[in-house]
């Protein structure tokens, strides 16, 4: 009997003969193209013992560099954010460490509440009445609301804004090719008033385009470059532009700025989705992590995910049930909303343990004390020599700069000082114009004293690289 599966021998030719074939080889020639096969043996070394392994993965993981391990000025998308230590304590609990799914619902009641709660917490967030519990991370939050729109009105138009992070747009572009849609990218403002938000006047006119055919209209706030959208004259534009076929309006959202923003509900936005990270979860090399969603009442049969709801047992006691589960295959078939099984449940948990534990006072403090770090930041940096912003508009808790000197290699000197600066821009987004930009995140783990060590370690990289640019 295999180590792995219950299959013996016996089985194996009973199975074969059954199809009417020798061998698992002759299965295989029958299928599988000679042009796509190896035709060798695969190119590996021989296995080592169990000391040798773990000496090898010991090497490998002293390799890495953590948050802890520098000054980590690291964004777009996932911020060094503190994670107390209740999260923990709750999260690794085996009633909810190990379940997967609440496929019994009628026994999964702390399940059913924990997700319960969540959606509250969401959707007074977002200021939206209907959230989910939840999905896989930010990016396909995004494309299952172009999806969303799709089904709502049968229209298969997406005007989008060049604001969006840029793993967002791709998945976005990947997921619509799928879904038979196609996605229309607005610049940002070119204006120097105006630079670094979506420019509302392409926006309006992308949207009136479509001639009634587009189906969502989707920015985010604040967006890729850090920048405070007008999310409330972004919304109406759509609304207007698009007139009787008006496209389902999709806010992408930093959550941790909702403290000192406001909600995009009340700003006219149809759906609200986003990375759940910073919400008491850590970096991790990039996940995992898990995408919030919350929509308005007339969407939440489109809704991707699973939505609890509280009721009473025939004895008159509170209890959860699995109210929706509009995608899974299991259930809905060939009629899912989306074909992602994992909700990240695990993760929303640490996101509804993290915003009980801030609060609603304490959120706002937050965000007043981003607003704070990251304006002394900003003034700082763009007061050196070589440095300045790549915009002017209102930030939270991210900027982007433009440096005049090859943005690689002064993150390479910053980061040998114990200092990681930022995102290099273009390398992220791919845009040539990008280039030189650097993105730069400030969290509440960033005090005064780091960010003028950031100052003196980014000053002195930028006057190395032009000093070493100069012929001698």
């Amino acid at each position: 009997m295999s180590r792995y599966t219950a299959i013996t021998d016996a089985d194996l030719q009973a199975m074969l003969a059954t199809i009417g074939v020798s061998s698992l080889q002759e299965l295989f020639d029958r299928q599988i193209p000679d042009a796509v096969r190896l035709q060798r043996p695969l190119d590996l070394p021989d296995g080592q013992t169990e000391q040798a392994v773990y000496e090898h993965l010991r090497e490998l993981a002293a390799r890495n560099v953590s948050a802890e391990d520098e000054l980590c000025f690291l964004g777009g998308g996932m911020y060094d954010h503190y994670v107390p230590a209740l999260v923990d304590m709750l999260t690794e609990r085996s009633e909810f460490l190990t379940p997967y799914t609440p496929y019994q619902p009628e026994i999964s009641q702390g399940g059913l509440q924990v997700m319960f709660e969540y959606q509250t917490a969401i959707s007074e967030l977002t200021g939206l009445p209907v959230s989910n519990a939840s999905t896989y991370e930010g990016p396909s939050a995004v494309a299952a609301a172009a999806y969303l729109a799709k089904l709502h009105n049968g229209r298969s138009r997406i005007v989008i804004s060049a604001g969006l992070h840029p793993h967002t747009i791709e998945t976005l572009r990947t997921y619509a090719h799928g879904y038979g849609m196609n996605v229309v990218e607005v610049p940002l403002a070119s204006t120097a008033a105006q630079a670094g938000v979506t420019d509302a006047e392409a926006w309006a006119a992308a949207i009136a385009e479509g001639e009634g055919r587009t189906s969502a209209a989707i920015f985010a706030q604040p967006n890729f470059y850090g920048a405070v959208e007008d999310a409330e004259a972004l919304a109406g534009a759509a609304k207007r532009a698009g007139g009787e076929h008006a496209p389902v309006v999709v806010c992408q959202v930093d959550p941790i700025t909702l403290g000192v923003l406001r909600d995009p509900g009340s700003c006219g936005v149809d759906v609200a989705v986003g990375e759940g990270q910073p919400l008491g979860n850590r970096l991790d090399f990039g996940g995992p992590s898990f995408g919030l969603f919350a929509a308005r009442e007339e969407y939440m049969r489109r809704m991707p995910g699973r939505i609890a709801g509280e009721t009473t047992d025939v004895d008159g006691r509170r209890g959860f049930v699995l109210t929706l589960q509009t995608r899974e295959q299991h259930i809905r078939r060939e009629k899912a909303t989306s074909n992602i099984c994992t909700a990240q449940a695990l993760n929303a948990l640490a996101g509804v343990v993290y915003l009980s534990w801030l609060g609603r006072r304490g959120i706002v403090e937050l965000g007043e004390l981003l607003l704070a770090r990251t304006h002394y930041a900003r003034e700082l940096l763009t007061a050196l020599e070589g440095v300045s912003a790549m915009h002017e508009q209102p930030v939270v808790r991210e900027f982007a700069l433009r440096l005049d000197a090859d943005v690689a290699a002064v993150r390479a000197r910053c980061i040998a000082a114990g200092v990681n600066p930022g995102v290099d821009l273009h390398a992220l987004s791919g845009r040539e114009e990008d280039r030189g930009g650097l993105l730069v995140a400030i969290t509440e783990r960033r005090t005064r004293a780091h960010i003028d060590r950031l100052a003196e370690a980014l000053g002195a990289a930028i006057a190395a690289e032009r000093r070493a640019a100069v012929p001698a």
